[in-house]
């Protein structure tokens, strides 16, 4: 087993709740109505992403990106 580590994003969608997608996996796409629930929903939507590249014998995509936080002062 191949422990592979996804970004996730979690986004307010209204009025549909939660938008959880996975930006290396494309149309990886899960909702929810809670982000706990986008994120649940997300996880089995990249089992089911990846099941479907391994049964194709197709490369699953890695890791392209690093995320980080900014903190900026905005003037009034």
């Amino acid at each position: 087993m191949i422990l592979q580590n996804f970004t996730i994003i979690i986004e307010k969608d209204d009025p549909h709740g939660w938008h959880a997608y996975v930006p290396e996996l494309s149309g990886c796409h899960s909702f929810g109505d809670t982000p706990e629930e986008a994120k649940e929903n997300i996880s089995e939507a990249i089992w089911a992403y990846v099941s479907e590249k391994k049964e194709q014998k197709e490369k699953i995509p890695h890791k392209t990106r690093i995320v980080d936080h900014m903190t900026l002062a905005i003037p009034n």
